[in-house]
């Protein structure tokens, strides 16, 4: 099942702002020119009870007044109206349109369905009572908060490239939830957390797991700690579903990060992600996206999760006619193939040294959490 709404493209903070809602334009115009974009779910926009499942009233009631475009004076102090995250007429419904979304695949989910992908949202830095870093309402957390008050278990997987802080905080003394972030080490990038020792407090000690993994890793690195780490956590927790945050920035074209990642391995995760929600969670998955700000990079490793999630075989080239409208709309050339070209950059002279770090960084951290784990 596949979630969306053009409303979605409704959350825009400006035409320099790297969060585009052209990335989605592109996405969508992409699937139709390739043919397998069928008349996806239209979800309704949650509600404001809905959002204080998880948001502070006072934090609800701000985004509210500055959608409004009334003066609200304390606005930055709850992370509106800065660079990250500036105010823009219409905001509250525009995020809270996304929010349903997410919220519609984790209830798709309890009826039965079991792979769901909301092609939006993965707003995964949103916290309690603050925007933060382009998220203004935490969708993953409301359709998690869904989920666990329904009974269920639920293991929350970050591939973005920047630490899934707002979720892990929001969950961190939750027993029912466990999150895993693999990211770019907080030394070097926003929001500087999600280090091995953030671990969880009270029921939720050794369920909140962090990656955070060396700048320039590259394909074979990731894959390798990443298929250490997730399938055995998995285990451990014995989740009854997972919620997946898709983001594409960890690809090496992105310009706000610094891993290395091709094609190929998104192709790779997001085929181990379908085998561990089989193996460990009787099948059920809800994918949404999040952070990608290189247009032809995000959009075609969102075509590849699109492809991959529907078992459909990847096209030998993208439509010629797609690719002429937009490199003339977007003034620049365009990746003609679903995959990077072989060998696209050059060769990393740390590369043993990157591996090896990444390596002990995930042995230090399993002996921080397993004996929490088996709890």
């Amino acid at each position: 099942m596949v979630i969306y709404r053009p409303e979605y493209q409704l959350y825009h903070f400006g035409p320099r702002h790297p969060f585009s809602p052209v990335r989605l334009e592109m996405l969508v115009s992409l699937l139709e020119a390739l043919g397998v974009w069928p008349t996806p779910l239209f979800p309704p926009e949650a509600t404001r009870e809905e959002v204080l499942s998880v948001h502070a009233e006072r934090f609800v009631r701000r985004v509210e007044a500055a959608s409004r475009g009334e003066r609200v004076p304390d606005l930055e102090h709850y992370g509106l109206g800065t660079a990250d995250t500036p105010v823009f007429p219409g905001m509250d419904r525009a995020a809270r349109v996304l929010v349903g979304g997410t919220l519609e695949g984790a209830r798709r989910i309890l009826a039965g369905e079991r792979r769901v992908l909301q092609l939006g949202g993965g707003l995964h830095h949103a916290q309690y009572d603050r925007a933060s870093g382009f998220c203004v309402y935490n969708d993953l957390s409301v359709a998690i908060r869904h989920l666990v008050r329904a009974g269920l278990k639920v293991a929350y997987l970050d591939i973005d490239v920047h630490h899934g802080d707002g979720v892990q905080w929001i969950h961190y003394e939750e027993r029912e939830v466990l999150t895993i972030s693999l990211h770019e080490s907080g030394r070097y990038l926003f929001p500087g957390t999600g280090s091995i020792h953030e671990i969880g407090r009270g029921e939720g000690v050794g369920k909140k797991l962090n990656l955070p993994l060396e700048p320039f890793t590259e394909d074979e690195s990731y894959l390798e700690v990443f298929q250490a780490l997730v399938p055995r956590a998995l285990a451990l927790f014995q989740p009854d579903v997972l919620v997946v945050q898709a983001g594409a920035d960890a690809h090496f074209l992105d310009p706000l990060a610094d891993l290395l990642l091709t094609s190929r391995a998104y192709e790779k995760l997001f085929r181990l992600v379908l085998e561990y929600a089989e193996a460990y969670a009787s099948g059920r998955v809800l994918f949404t996206l999040g952070g990608g700000y290189n247009l032809d990079a995000t959009v075609r490793v969102w075509a590849l999760l699109y492809h991959v999630f529907h078992g459909f075989p990847l096209p030998g080239r993208l439509p010629e006619a797609w690719l002429k409208a937009w490199e003339a709309r977007l003034s620049t050339p365009l990746t003609p193939t679903l995959h990077d070209a072989l060998d696209p950059y050059g060769a990393i002279p740390r590369r043993p040294e990157i591996e090896r770090r990444n390596r002990i960084t995930l042995e230090r951290l399993w002996e921080m959490v397993e004996a929490h784990l088996l709890s």
